[in-house]
């Protein structure tokens, strides 16, 4: 399973787990009538949430975009008829290429495996090979990611800017200087903002 051994990323776990768990028990409802706009130097993707299947990671996304966490960051990894992975703080650094796919938030969110399906436009949280190893970094398919299914945690689905997506994902891409993997983008695709707004705001 080549590909799923070149997936995983070094998630840092610190003594912030604990601070976590507290967060995570005081955070209100996750609300399924909230979406998230993602502006990208590629355009704007709207992504609707899952709070039904994966009430944590949705209130983990939610947290770090109204914080201002992922602006600045990069889609560091695409792989044209897979995924395009963005998330990892340390993007927001473009001399620091050497260190992409191993930041995070400084703490770790419990596994919510379920029964959604990785296809197309679906979310999903990047980790390591330790299951309850998510932090900040999260994927969306562009392809059949079927394998993926019951192993990591879909939280949501693009609604609205397939072609955006599309876009992105055909970016190209030259070999990972440490894997060899052909998924280093050869320019920068910035998420410039993740807004999370009511549903019925968005046309």
């Amino acid at each position: 399973m080549r590909i799923l051994r070149s997936f995983l990323i070094g998630v840092l776990v610190s003594g912030a787990v604990a601070a976590w768990a507290d967060t995570a028990t005081n955070a209100p409802a996750a609300n399924a009538k909230e979406v998230a706009i993602m502006d990208t130097t590629d355009g704007q993707m709207v992504i609707e949430f899952w709070p039904d299947v994966a009430p944590k990671t949705v209130a983990n996304f939610k947290k770090l975009s109204s914080s201002g966490f992922y602006n600045g960051t990069a889609f560091h990894r695409i792989m044209k008829d897979f995924m395009i992975q963005g998330g990892d703080p340390l993007t927001k650094d473009p001399n620091d290429k050497a260190h992409y796919g191993t930041g995070g938030p400084g703490y770790s969110v419990d596994a919510e495996f379920n029964d959604k399906q990785h296809v197309r436009g679906v979310l999903s949280m990047a980790r390591s090979n330790d299951p309850n190893s998510a932090g900040s970094q999260f994927f969306i398919v562009t392809g059949d990611a079927s394998f993926l299914n019951h192993k990591y945690t879909a939280f949501g689905k693009v609604i609205k800017g397939d072609d955006v997506l599309q876009k992105i994902a055909e970016t190209p891409v030259e070999p990972n200087p440490a894997t060899g993997e052909p998924s280093s983008p050869t320019q920068r695709i910035e998420i410039k903002s993740i807004k999370i707004v009511p549903a019925d705001s968005v046309k």
